[in-house]
């Protein structure tokens, strides 16, 4: 048992949101397939099912969504990912609006596939970041959705080329993620002692 908790433990502190990728490296889209089947395995919300995931994995799809991505807005004005250190993939989470009207309502399910992608994308030597800061209209009309597609959450994928550090949050507890001079970034992580509330 404990040995598997660790492998879960080792997936998590890997997976991070990565804002730098090496564009040499492409992504298939058996590659997104995968990510996808092992979503689709995920507990769903009164098993409605009702999210469905758009593909982009060829160049020209991709360069039609990135620069419709907002990214790392603690950082602003900072540009990420810097030029020449794009994803080369996206997943676009939808929400088949057919299906189910309500997105507010489907909110964890988004989360919990999302994550469960970025965990497989990290256990076959990639990575990714979800990015919530794009309009959702904008981007159903670049990629010609129907109506009831409506874009609920983007996550970009790709091999990971930057550093990325977990520290302890300081006294003054302050959470914003910064980078220093040489453009590592850092990510203050609460501890497990202030998470647990019975002690």
């Amino acid at each position: 048992m404990k040995k598997e908790c660790n492998m879960i433990r080792d997936l998590a502190r890997k997976s991070r949101s990565w804002r730098g990728y090496d564009e040499s490296r492409k992504v298939s889209r058996e590659e997104l397939v995968e990510m996808v089947e092992c979503a689709r395995l995920c507990p769903s919300s009164v098993n409605m099912q009702p999210l469905k995931y758009y593909l982009a994995w060829e160049e020209e799809q991709v360069k039609k969504i990135q620069p419709l991505t907002k990214w790392a807005r603690a950082l602003q004005p900072m540009e990420l990912p810097h030029k020449g250190h794009c994803p080369t993939a996206f997943i676009v989470i939808c929400q088949d609006t057919a299906l189910q009207p309500s997105i507010p309502r489907f909110q964890k399910d988004i989360g919990i596939v999302a994550q469960t992608m970025l965990l497989a994308a990290t256990e076959m030597g990639l990575g990714g970041c979800m990015i919530g800061n794009y309009d959702a209209g904008q981007v159903r009309e670049a990629l010609e959705l129907p109506e009831h597609l409506m874009p609920v959450l983007i996550v970009a994928i790709g091999k990971p080329d930057e550093t990325i550090v977990l520290t302890d949050v300081k006294e003054d507890g302050d959470i914003n993620y910064y980078r220093d001079e040489n453009d590592v970034h850092y990510v203050p992580k609460r501890s497990l002692e202030d998470l647990i509330i019975n002690k």
